[in-house]
């Protein structure tokens, strides 16, 4: 029986969680410096497993879980695309994008931990999940004010 609210709670931070890779994906081959670059690698890879430990929740419930990031995703990537041929591609400019990105993410997850109605072990996949989101968010927060 497939708890269907932890299931779908679970599929909302799926999508969102692998928008966040396919963002840093992006930020990786945009980077300007090798340092950042290797760094939105790092965490592109980081997001993908919280991806994959979500999905595997799903799938404990008999749940199906997303495999793709959201067509808004999409559309936000290629809006950059557009912004960043026209601006260039500056470090700085990305960062910004990226801890933007970082804000939606950490809010999606806080939203999810506030649900009275998911199941223990859903609220600890979730829980263990945004430590790496906080961790991201946090980096990327301090960056961008680093550089200001």
């Amino acid at each position: 029986m497939t708890n269907n609210n932890d299931a779908s709670v679970l599929n909302g931070l799926i999508v969102t969680t692998l928008d966040s890779m396919k963002g840093y994906e992006d930020a990786a081959k945009d980077a300007e410096s090798t340092q950042f670059a290797t760094m939105f690698a790092d965490f592109a890879r980081d997001r993908a497993k919280v991806a994959t430990d979500l999905q595997n929740q799903v799938r404990s419930l008999g749940g199906e879980p997303e495999m793709d990031s959201s067509m808004l995703a999409a559309a936000h990537r290629t809006f950059m695309d557009l912004k960043q041929a026209i601006t260039g591609k500056d470090d700085e400019a990305i960062i910004q994008e990226v801890e933007r990105g970082e804000d939606h993410i950490k809010a999606k997850f806080e939203d999810a931990m506030k649900d009275d109605g998911l199941a223990p072990a859903t609220l600890a996949v979730i829980t263990d999940a945004f430590a790496s989101v906080r961790e991201g968010h946090d980096r990327m927060s301090a960056l961008k004010h680093g550089l200001a």
